[in-house]
């Protein structure tokens, strides 16, 4: 292992609050076109951060982060009644996955900003 880490937060932005219980997963592979290898499953906590990612293994060139968004907006639609659902998913993109090149040694935190029609993501600090 390096210390090589990846920490994430998602913010709903059509509600202005964290997205709470998203499972995400974490895999890594060493090269552009190699395979990926699972590494690691967490799920957002109550501030919509997912810090207890493990730390990268050496040789790691690529991330990907894998956000499983549809049942959090399905939730987010039962709860809110009086709101018209829009579709019977609750969301347009059923899950959210970001590629991304890491160097060794580097502490790489990646936000989601989220809504039921889109999102956008950006490195962080």
């Amino acid at each position: 292992m390096t210390d090589t880490s990846v920490s994430t937060h998602i913010l709903d932005t059509s509600v202005g609050r964290p997205a709470a219980d998203v499972a995400v997963h974490l895999s890594v592979r060493a090269s552009h076109g190699a395979d990926w290898t699972g590494h690691g499953v967490s799920a957002t906590d109550g501030d919509g951060r997912c810090k207890d990612l493990p730390a990268l293994p050496e040789g790691t060139t690529h991330v990907r982060l894998q956000f499983e968004v549809e049942p959090y907006f399905i939730r987010q639609a039962n709860a809110q009644q009086d709101a018209p659902r829009v579709r019977d998913s609750g969301a347009f993109f059923p899950e959210v996955a970001i590629v991304f090149a890491v160097t060794p040694g580097e502490h790489y935190h990646v936000p989601l900003l989220l809504n039921p029609f889109g999102y956008s993501v950006y490195r962080g600090s």
